[in-house]
């Protein structure tokens, strides 16, 4: 368990070690040997911490950022999950934000594993270890602190969003990214979540620290055999763990386990009470970040492109999931003789009829592309999908669907294109056994008293 202003010991008695500014790239051996010392004064490095690329890097193509059915908000795109040499990364940490700078991204995290260093070895022995270790162990204290000085240097209000935050990574029960905690915590008992769950729920202090200052998601779900102890459930921290990654590289999570006989991610975590948003992610591990295409990136729609809109953005689920780059997703549900909810939110209704609106683009090239527009709701073990909409990417979609609380409280809309199969299918002739292009967060019904 880490902070900024900890108050551990340092190996030389007390005092900090020397700040020292990388001057270029680093291998995963220099490093290593560079130790807790490699430290970066948050005021000593300008707001470009490096290049990763040719200075005629160019973003992608993409479409406008303005949303043809909502108002109030713009589109920022994001990816939440990335590595360096710091954890099991390949590249260069004072590389990685000016990277997916260049590749057109708005917001970016970095993301190493949290797993034993601070609680077993830590900072002391870094520098003595074979390089190795990293990846087993993460980050420790000075890791931490490294994360936010390059952070805070890349961060720009109103152009480019920096955030630190790290993977809390147990081998069995699976990964969680959390972002915007001052602290960071390992993993303190094998085998169970609710010590993380409890750091969570914590309100950072003198004597304990803790996490309630940030947000969390669950990441690659299903990929680890213990799949969050079945996502456990902890009512304290449905409003706080607000994601779970629907597309990790260039996978698609939907029907991850299935043909082990597990049932799906999707409807093991949002049936299991959790209200999680639905994010895509890199999980970058090489030194490329951000401009690999194909792989998962999250839509944000903020109304200020800054630190604490991204994280308002998150909270709300204001958010959706694609593998391409530039795509501009935008999603409305109403009920009959109600108002218009934006994905994320609540339907204030048991039962009845439910106009959904799509706004979908990207450029030119998608123009009169034929998708699906696929709804899904609640299943036991795959996600029903009660309705299939054929489009062509241009006009607004509208599409109406009628829903039943009894059913379950979530829907959701999967974009896919039909002539192109899921690599990883689910049951024999499901319709999500196509490929997915984009998730749109969840509506969550509620009843209303009365």
């Amino acid at each position: 368990m880490c902070t900024d202003g900890h108050h551990h010991s340092h190996a030389d008695g007390g005092e900090p070690r020397p700040l020292r500014v990388p001057t270029g790239p680093m291998s995963r051996r220099t490093f290593a040997q560079a130790g807790g010392g490699l430290l970066l004064a948050a005021g000593g490095v300008g707001a470009v911490t490096g290049t990763a690329l040719s200075s005629d890097a160019a973003p992608g193509r993409g479409a406008s950022r303005t949303s043809r059915i909502t108002r109030g908000t713009h589109l920022v795109h994001a990816d939440l999950h990335n590595h360096t040499l710091m954890s099991d990364g390949d590249g260069d940490p004072a590389l990685a934000f000016d990277s997916m700078r260049a590749a057109g991204l708005d917001v970016a995290a970095l993301t190493d594993h949290a797993t034993i260093s601070d609680n077993v070895l830590g900072e002391v022995l870094a520098g003595l270890l074979p390089p190795e270790y990293k990846q087993l162990a993460g980050i420790h204290q000075g890791d931490w602190a490294q994360t936010k000085a390059y952070a805070d240097a890349a961060n720009t209000d109103g152009a480019f969003t920096a955030i630190r935050g790290f993977e809390w990574s147990e081998p069995l029960l699976g990964h969680v990214n959390v972002w915007f905690t001052e602290h960071y915590v390992d993993v303190l008992q094998a085998g169970v979540m609710q010590p993380l769950l409890d750091w969570l729920a914590r309100e950072p202090g003198l004597v304990l620290d803790g996490g309630a200052d940030g947000l969390a998601g669950f990441n690659h779900p299903g990929r680890e055999p213990g799949r969050f102890q079945e996502f456990h459930y902890d009512e304290r921290m449905r409003d706080r763990i607000v994601s779970l990654e629907m597309f990790n590289r260039g996978d698609d999570y939907l029907f991850e386990g299935w043909a082990d006989g597990k049932s799906s991610p999707l409807c093991a975590c949002l049936n299991a009470g959790w209200r999680t948003g639905i994010a895509g992610v890199t999980d970058e591990h090489g030194t490329d970040w951000g401009f690999p295409e194909g792989k998962g990136r999250t839509g944000l729609w903020v109304t200020h492109h800054t630190r604490g809109g991204v994280k308002r953005a998150m909270k709300r689920r204001r958010f959706f999931a694609t593998r391409t780059s530039g795509l501009r997703l935008d999603a409305i549900a109403t009920p009959r003789r109600g108002k218009p909810v934006r994905m994320g939110g609540t339907l204030p209704m048991s039962k009845g009829l439910v106009k959904i609106r799509l706004d979908l683009a990207r450029d030119r090239s998608w123009r009169g592309r034929r998708l699906n527009a696929q709804v899904l709701r609640p299943g036991p073990e795959a996600p029903e999908v009660v309705a299939v909409e054929e489009f062509t990417v241009g006009p607004v979609l509208d599409l109406r669907v009628k829903v039943d609380v009894e059913d379950g409280d979530w829907m959701l809309v999967r974009i896919s294109d039909p002539d192109e199969p899921n690599a990883s299918p689910g049951p024999d002739g499901h319709p999500c056994n196509d490929l997915g292009v984009a998730y749109t967060s969840p509506w969550w019904l509620e009843p209303q008293a009365g």
